[in-house]
């Protein structure tokens, strides 16, 4: 059956916009986005929009709408976030023929320089800042971060994928299973889980000089704060990253106090989320536009490779190096 979002022409997405109101001056233009589609546009009064349409049965409304919510919350609160656009009902989820969409405002930037210690002590008050308003209160909807039922979950999703070999297979089940036991020395307690952005790389912080906005929450979560630090630093020994490290918390701290006892969270997150990226992959190759952007998945040897690096993971968290 063809994909749903194959039907999804730049006529459709020109009148899914029209139907709220906003009428575009021109075809949209694709941004780079896999799990839903999001495209850029301007209106008639010249202002650019960035319109996402959710991919089909991922997400209840409710969960969608939590996410919207968290980001009115935090606009109200002066976080440099993009929260939705609502119409006069003051709606931000919307729906055209088949699909749900939701409307922002572009927000123009580049990401920072991890060498700049400006540009690091600006990144690290914005996440304070986040994080002050977010540990406010709980999700009802979104997810919550769990080792166990999560990493079970992919691991499910990518044994029935059929992708490995009988030997992969086995290599595969063995070491995510010796990560999952590791990983019970890293219990999550649940009165230190606050609401997290939940995927915060470079690639989702835009900014320019120090002034830099958090964008994309479409992952965002009940989780460790850590979460949402630890993608910013450079993967390796942590004595490489300690100096980037240092002036994240300096401005981070002048919101709130840092996390450093989830230091020790940054290798169990790193599993959490090599395992999950890849079993992310195999789920959706379905859609089109998987095969086109990964098309090294199907090959046997990316999944050497993937075994290879979940057994230097497991490695890491066999033989933790505590930062002083």
């Amino acid at each position: 059956m063809p994909h749903p979002f194959s039907t999804l022409s730049p006529d459709l997405v020109m009148s899914a916009a029209e139907s709220v109101g906003i009428w575009p001056a021109g075809e949209p233009f694709a941004l780079n986005s896999y799990e839903n589609r999001v495209l850029m546009f301007r209106d008639e009064d010249g202002e650019r929009w960035v319109v996402k349409f959710y991919r089909p049965g991922r997400w209840a409304d409710s969960v969608i709408q939590e996410e919207h919510d968290f980001l009115q919350e935090l606009a109200n609160a002066d976080v440099p976030v993009i929260a939705p656009w609502r119409n006069q009902c003051g709606e931000s989820l919307h729906t055209y023929q088949q699909f749900r969409f939701t409307l922002y405002p572009q927000c123009s930037g580049q990401a920072p320089e991890l060498d700049n210690p400006a540009h690091l002590f600006a990144l690290g008050n914005v996440i304070g800042r986040l994080h002050a308003v977010s540990a406010r209160q709980a999700f009802h909807h979104r997810p919550t971060l769990d080792w166990q039922s999560d990493i079970n979950d992919a691991e499910a999703r990518v044994i029935k994928s059929e992708r490995l070999s009988k030997h992969q297979q086995r290599a595969y089940r063995n070491v995510v299973q010796k990560i999952l036991g590791q990983l019970d020395n890293y219990p999550l307690a649940h009165n230190r889980l606050i609401r997290t952005h939940g995927d915060c790389h470079l690639g989702n912080v835009l900014g320019r000089d120090e002034a830099f906005t958090l964008v994309d929450f479409d992952d965002c979560l009940m989780a460790p704060a850590i979460q949402d630090i630890w993608m910013l630093l450079p993967e390796g020994d942590p004595s490489s990253w300690r100096a980037q490290l240092s002036e994240i918390v300096e401005g981070y701290e002048e919101e709130r106090a840092f996390p450093h006892d989830q230091l020790s969270l940054i290798e169990p997150l790193r599993a959490y989320r090599l395992i999950r990226y890849t079993a992310w992959l195999v789920s959706r190759w379905e859609d089109p536009a998987f095969p086109r952007a990964f098309p090294w998945l199907a090959e046997r040897g990316y999944w050497d490779q993937h075994i290879r690096q979940l057994e230097q993971q497991l490695l890491q968290l066999e033989r933790p190096i505590w930062l002083a």
